[in-house]
Order: structure tokens, then sequence, then C-alpha cells
């Protein structure tokens, strides 16, 4: 059974996602029990645990920081990312029971339909979490998880052509899964590395958008 804690860990994860806790704010621990309606004692928990996967900082004398993730933190975030998930597929493809095969056959089938951004990213949290359950190493899951949500949170913030990436998103996480089911661990690689590169890509993409003088348009690739 999910404790208060764990409640309140993910519902804290998801609103710095989405960037509903503003990137680079201060917040309380009573604004967050408000927010949230948890009582003292899980978000002091879910804070503490928090800040230990970078998704917060605490500031003893000035309260909670939203912290911004920058290029430069996400293209290091990504580097893990690279490394940890090869390892989580590899481990998914060898140890996923029937029926989490079943559910990545099935999750994989919903991404054939249409997404919100809000939705989409929702549905990317679920690929992650199934593919980390189904490497049933609970290590895993404390590395990655975070470092997921904050590259999540990137891509988020910083997308131009929702459908276009959206379109890109879904056929990567749709490869991944499908592979996982079929237990090829070569193709699951694959589609994970190259998810991995467009991701890369999108964060030197918003380098370059910062860079460029305001008012210059630019045609499309």
């Amino acid at each position: 059974m999910i404790n208060q804690s764990d409640r309140a860990v993910a519902v804290l994860q998801q609103l710095i996602e989405r960037g509903e806790l503003r990137p680079g704010s201060m917040v309380s621990e009573r604004s967050l029990m408000e927010l949230t309606g948890f009582g003292r004692t899980p978000i002091r928990e879910a804070i503490q645990r928090l800040a230990l996967s970078r998704m917060l900082r605490i500031h003893p004398s000035r309260g909670i920081e939203i912290p911004a993730i920058s290029v430069e933190d996400q293209l290091s975030a990504l580097e893990v990312r690279r490394a940890t998930e090869v390892l989580a597929i590899a481990l998914a493809c060898e140890r996923a029971t029937q029926a989490e095969r079943q559910q990545m056959r099935d999750l994989a089938a919903s991404l054939e339909g249409e997404f919100s951004l809000e939705d989409y990213a929702e549905t990317v949290r679920q690929t992650h979490a199934l593919v980390i359950e189904a490497a049933h190493n609970p290590y895993l899951e404390a590395l990655m998880t975070p470092l997921q949500a904050l590259s999540r949170r990137f891509w988020v913030m910083h997308i131009q052509d929702e459908a276009a990436d959206i379109g890109i998103g879904k056929a990567f996480h749709r490869r991944i899964l499908m592979a996982i089911a079929e237990g090829d661990a070569g193709a699951a690689t694959s589609a994970s590395m190259e998810l991995n590169d467009y991701l890369v890509r999108f964060a030197l993409d918003v380098v370059s958008m910062r860079a460029r003088p305001r008012g210059i348009a630019v045609s499309a690739p």
C-alpha cells in the first residue's frame, strides 16, 4: 500500500514536472501543505526525499526553491539516463512477467491515439514506470524516476511544435514497449538510444533558439 509520504512525493513531483510549481520560485512547507492537502509530516518527508533527487533545494533561511533546469543540466541528466535506461531495458527484456508484457502491448497500442501535451507527458511517465517495474530492481527506480521527471519537465517547457514532437516521442516509445514485450533487447536498446539522441538534439536546439536574434525567422528543416 502506498503511504502518505509516497503519495506526497508523487504529487509534488508531478507539480514540479508540469511547471505548476514555477522553476526558480520559492515556496514554503505551509504553502505546499495547502496546495496538496497533505499534512506536515508527509510533506516534510517528501521535501527531504525530493531534495535528495535534486528536484528541489532547501534553503534553511529562505524556504524551498523549485530549481530551474538549464540546458547544461538537461544534457548532464541525459548522459546518465542513456546508460541507466539501457540497463533497465535489458533487465526488463529478461525479467518482465507475461502480465507486464501485456501491459506494454496495451500501452503501445494506446500511443497510436491523439494526445494533448499534458496527457502525453502522463503517458510517457507511465511508460517509464512500467519499464522500471519490469526490470525488477528497486535501485533503478530511485535513480531513474527523478532524472526522467526533470528531463521531461525541460522538454514540456521548451516544446515548440507539439504535434511534431509528440509524434516523434510516440514512435520511439511504441518501439521500446513492443520490443521489450517481445524480449528483443537489441531493438529496445536501439530505440532507447535514438530517443536519447533526439532529446539531446532538442536541448541543443533550445540553445540555438536562445542565441538567435529576435525577429529573424528560420525555415523549418
